[in-house]
């Protein structure tokens, strides 16, 4: 039997999922915004990746330490460079996949 407590605290977690992303959307949409302001925002998803990706890139173990030279940062260049070279997600990902598989097969 689902207790009422539930039913309120997963309302609440949608509702604080859903609000800062409608919220925003709602305010900004009719209104027109600074071009240096669009070419910002534009920005905010590559940061976030940069973001995830830099510390796996060039740290390991624990405590965390800099290890520049492992194989992920080795793969993770030339895919880089493909996928600004071809603008390909799909290759993209199959170059890394495939550069991950050699160097983990033969370095």
């Amino acid at each position: 039997m689902i207790n009422d407590g539930y039913i309120l605290i997963f309302l609440g977690m949608g509702l604080v999922t859903y609000l800062p992303r409608w919220l925003p959307l709602f305010v900004l949409a009719k209104r027109n915004l600074p071009e240096w302001f669009v070419e910002w925002l534009d920005l905010i998803p590559a940061s976030i990746l940069s973001v995830l990706l830099l510390p796996e890139l060039v740290t390991a173990g624990v405590p965390r330490n800099l290890v520049l030279f492992q194989p992920k940062l080795l793969v993770a260049v030339p895919t880089f460079l493909f996928a600004l070279k071809t603008k390909s997600l799909g290759g993209t990902v199959i170059v890394g996949m495939v550069l991950f598989w050699i160097v983990s097969n033969f370095i």
